[in-house]
């Protein structure tokens, strides 16, 4: 019940993360780093450390005892995250939104979900899924499978929007990248899907405050919610200095006071976005609690909004127009990826009932 419960956690993350920016793109007559920022200070701000307050008795003073070390490199993390989430626009720019997307996330998926228990390996923690553990474990090579189908399906649904772009381009719509490079795109793709994968670096790095949490009363299932306070500190910076940047550079200062736009309705869509961008890692951190394996719920995670988002292209009417292999392509790789949850999730429930059998086996003994 417990495995259940974590992928349908990972699924509410998902749809919240894939689901985020439709507010913003109800915004009037502001530019994209006056709405991007605004919302993100929701995100990155306001949010999280009301989210830790409700959930987290005493997270303010879990963060004071922390040690620096934890803190410093769970901020820095955050940090690098954050350029991962700016260059993402850089690399779809340069590549296209299917090819650009497809590179960004595979490479996130993949570094997000494996390092951390390489590092276990060459740091060896106590109730930590190392790689070795998991290759030699049934469960193990079941999560790992799972995880290259899900790459499969991303390629496949990448697949899918280089046709699409072939298919408008030739009936004369818009639909490809007028600034394709591909030398220059796959580096930036390359930076941005390694750095993106540094969110689950940082919740690996702030361990140390869930477990303080659990060790002071918290409820598991929230444990991760303090982490991000810190975590989410370092997106903040990034993305606050480049927006301020952007501001000053197109004199946009002024989308904030604007009164010849709609600005109630602006802040409050951009609150919307920010909170329901939060969301997913709320119901991250409980779905990890849930799998207690971070390479299983970051694969999980990731592949859950590959899902939703193309479910959304397909609801909006985005591949309208398209031939029927390309639409056949879509749905395939949708699919796919849906089968790459489903052998995580198997995995997953494997491995609990190992660990419920142990105790069983060592009490016959």
């Amino acid at each position: 019940m417990g495995v259940l419960l974590g992928v349908i956690f990972h699924f509410i993350g998902g749809f919240a993360s894939g689901s985020f920016y439709i507010p913003y793109n109800k915004v009037k007559k502001w530019a994209w780093e006056s709405y991007w920022i605004v919302g993100g200070l929701f995100s990155w701000l306001i949010v999280p450390p009301l989210a830790a307050w409700l959930t987290v008795p005493g997270f303010a003073e879990i963060i004071a005892d922390t040690s620096t070390s934890t803190l410093t490199w769970t901020f820095f993390m955050g940090v690098l995250w954050g350029i991962g989430g700016l260059t993402y626009g850089l690399g779809v720019r340069y590549l296209g939104i299917a090819l650009g997307s497809c590179v960004i996330l595979g490479l996130c998926s993949v570094f997000g979900s494996l390092i951390p228990s390489v590092y276990y390996d060459i740091y060896p923690e106590a109730g930590k899924d190392s790689m070795s553990i998991i290759a030699s474990n049934h469960w193990g090579r079941l999560i790992l499978a799972g995880i290259v189908v899900c790459i499969i399906g991303i390629v496949i649904c990448g697949k899918a929007g280089m046709l699409k772009d072939k298919d408008l381009s030739s009936k004369g719509l818009p639909a490809g990248s007028h600034d394709f490079r591909i030398g220059k795109g796959l580096f930036v793709a390359i930076v941005s899907g390694i750095l993106s994968a540094c969110f689950n670096f940082g919740i690996e790095a702030g361990k140390p405050m869930a477990e303080l949490a659990v060790a002071r009363g918290s409820n598991p299932l929230f444990q991760n919610n303090v982490i991000y306070v810190v975590l989410l500190w370092g997106g903040l910076t990034t993305n606050f200095i480049w927006c301020m940047i952007l501001n000053f550079r197109n004199r946009t200062f002024g989308n904030y006071t604007n009164k010849k736009t709609p600005l109630l309705l602006n802040y409050v869509l951009c609150a919307l976005a920010g909170t329901t961008w939060f969301l997913q890692f709320f119901f991250y951190g409980m779905g990890e609690s849930k799998l207690g394996n971070g390479a299983s719920s970051w694969i999980l995670h990731m592949a859950f909004i590959i899902l939703i988002a193309n479910v959304w292209g397909l609801v909006l009417k985005e591949w309208k127009g398209v031939s029927r292999k390309t639409y056949a392509t879509v749905i395939a790789g949708i699919v796919v990826i849906m089968a790459s949850i489903l052998l995580v999730g198997y995995g997953n429930s494997e491995k609990s009932k190992q660990a419920g059998a142990e105790p069983v086996q060592q009490s016959v003994h």
